[in-house]
């Protein structure tokens, strides 16, 4: 069997931590090949050694054949290996192709021709379906036409090989359909993908082979038309896993949060929330839909007191917030697991212990006469670590060390401890593996049913029809319709949060 990439017996350590471990991964030409693992699992690591990123202590990498030292990018790109990584590597007041065209620019008689340029990535954009204006402003176009910039940019430079990042994170579902039609187009042509993902769903869609790595080490590479989303589920974490979320409907009682005409402007001073309105009652949870930038941060920014509100109101128990400091908004009953764990939930060079307690620090039993009892702040922590399973060393290793998904749990344990009237939950299992938003699913539901409420934020429409009682649709700043879970699907939801009416989105 010929294969255009052979990754043998990779290993990758770092301090104290072996990422890879003899990992195994070939990569035939024109097929798509899932790289599946749990949060932590080293297939990022793996990817990055691939692309020149990391340098590997053992093993050997053969291109087409023949090995290869691949010692940064620019040689990747060199043996035709392109990587479209999760976060976006543009400039946003550039234009797509003065993206494009970056560090490569076609010039001549010593000037960028950027006129040949915008043809050349206009001819490359029909070539592959991927409808970009070569002409437009990256601050002007979606996340999805972004994330179609980032491909363009490794075809531009002759990629064969292409490394997709949890290419689906931040799209809509009409624009994963249209991401995977790319992506066979791609292969049609002879181009290979390697795909990193946790959702197994895509992975069943997309992909012909799959390789699974648990713990830094290879467990097995599958042909995807012989196996199943619970087979893969349960290679990937080393048991069964339950993809139905279990819960009883619910009960909702007197009205917990009220948000009244609220407009809420970015740091830009654009206005991003313009009128909004949402009740969430005790006893259920409200989830928010909607694509990124259309005021979801804004307005979750605004009722958690880290931005203010040019106007509306507020309310928590018919108790006004509005504008109050985050250490106000919190003592009166708001839990927040934010959309960004790293800028606002927590400080990554402080300890797991200390993190444990940024709410409640400067009350008893944690600090006295303000002096910090560092035994009962490790105490409440180790009880923490335990109770939610969040996988560290010790309470006295550093936040940055954990991986994503023991990261989440953490802000988790500390927030649903604190047993607040309002927990809000903003992206709570984004990047996530499906053991960890399992976990994370069941300790939302467990909060509803002691009477709380939930207000839950997620790009990922199966999570919200999943885990909501009650769906509310964002679009340009505002609630534009609400439906429940079990009178919708994906494809409503969908039209809806592009801007469609309800009775044109399905009349349900």
């Amino acid at each position: 069997m010929d294969y255009v990439v052979e990754m043998l017996n990779i290993r990758k350590e770092f301090p104290g931590v072996v990422a890879n471990d003899n990992v195994t991964l070939q990569l035939k030409k024109g097929e798509i090949h899932a790289l599946l693992g749990e949060n932590g699992a080293g297939k990022s690591t793996l990817m990055n050694v691939l692309f020149g990123l990391y340098a590997p202590e053992k093993g050997q990498i053969r291109v087409n054949g023949e090995e290869a030292k691949i010692t940064d990018p620019n040689v990747a790109n060199e043996l035709g290996i392109g990587m479209v990584h999760q976060h976006f590597m543009l400039v946003e007041p550039f234009t797509v192709t003065q993206n494009i065209i970056l560090g490569s620019e076609p010039t001549t008689f010593g000037k960028i021709n950027l006129r040949k340029a915008e043809q050349e990535v206009q001819a490359l954009s029909d070539r592959y379906g991927l409808k970009v204006d070569a002409t437009a402003r990256i601050r002007d176009i979606s996340v999805g036409m972004q994330q179609r910039v980032e491909i363009l940019k490794t075809l531009y430079r002759g990629a064969e090989v292409l490394i997709f990042d949890e290419p689906t994170a931040v799209l809509t579902p009409q624009e994963i359909t249209e991401l995977m039609q790319i992506m066979n187009a791609l292969t049609d042509e002879g181009k290979s993908i390697i795909l990193i993902t946790h959702k197994l769903k895509e992975i069943m869609e997309i992909s012909e082979r799959c390789t699974v790595i648990r713990k830094g080490r290879g467990i097995d590479t599958v042909n995807v038309a012989d196996t199943s989303v619970t087979e893969l589920a349960s290679l990937m974490v080393g048991r069964d896993v339950s993809f139905e979320v279990e819960k009883r409907p619910s009960e909702p009682e007197e009205t917990v949060l009220k948000v009244r005409d609220l407009v809420v402007k970015d740091s830009r001073k654009v206005e991003m929330v313009k009128g909004m309105n949402l009740e969430v009652r005790a006893g259920e949870i409200v989830g928010v839909a909607g694509v990124d930038g259309n005021g979801q941060s804004e307005l979750i920014e605004a009722i958690t007191g880290l931005q203010k509100s040019e106007s509306g109101n507020i309310l928590v128990r018919d108790k006004e917030i509005t504008n109050l400091s985050p250490r106000k908004v919190t003592e009166s009953g708001i839990g927040h697991i934010p959309q960004d764990r790293h800028k606002y939930g927590l400080v990554l060079d402080y300890t797991i212990g200390e993190n444990m307690v940024l709410q409640t620090y400067y009350k008893k039993p944690y600090s006295k006469y303000k002096i910090l009892n560092k035994k009962e702040i490790y105490k409440k922590a180790n009880a923490l670590i335990e109770e939610y399973d969040v996988r560290t060393p010790s309470a006295y290793t550093k936040a940055s060390a954990l991986s994503g998904g023991n990261q989440q749990k953490a802000i988790i344990g500390r927030e649903v401890d604190r047993s607040p009237d309002l927990l809000i939950a903003a992206q709570p299992t984004r990047g996530l593996d499906v053991g960890a938003i399992e976990f994370i699913h069941k300790r939302l539901i467990e909060e509803r049913d002691k009477g709380k409420a939930v207000l839950l934020i997620s790009f990922e429409l199966d999570e919200i029809l999943d885990v909501s009682d009650r769906i509310a649709v964002m679009f340009d700043g505002k609630n534009v319709a609400e439906v429940k879970p079990d009178e919708t699907d994906e494809n409503e939801l969908g039209l809806l949060m592009a801007g469609s009416k309800k009775e044109k989105a399905g009349g349900k």
